[in-house]
């Protein structure tokens, strides 16, 4: 008994998912370092705030924040990708289930 049984010439081609795919460490790349260089850049260049190291603070947490938020979206889209590259898989027949209260001709009930 062969344990998956696969549907003739029924394979959908890679379409949209994998042209995100390969985008998407460009992106976390990208979306990464741009909190990182403005909490780099808060450092570097003189403020004119009363309390500096306030502002530094509350610069990185903002920063932390949306890195963080960023990596939380690109590993979403990148579960979805990875889950519609999977369904266009190749198709499988699932083992036969005969229904032995079926209300059909073959076995159906005799009310």
């Amino acid at each position: 008994m062969k344990l998956f049984n696969r549907l003739h010439n029924r394979c959908e081609p890679p379409g949209l998912e994998l042209v995100i795919l390969k985008k998407l460490p460009l992106a976390l790349l990208v979306g990464t370092l741009t909190p990182i260089a403005l909490a780099v850049l808060v450092r570097v260049l003189p403020s004119s705030a009363t309390d500096a190291a306030k502002h530094v603070g509350s610069v990185d947490i903002f920063a932390i924040a949306t890195a963080i938020t960023f990596l939380t979206g690109v590993l979403t889209v990148a579960i979805g990708c990875v889950v519609v590259f999977i369904m266009k898989g190749p198709a499988y027949v699932a083992d036969p289930y005969p229904l032995e209260h079926a209300d059909g001709p073959e076995g159906g009930s005799t009310d």
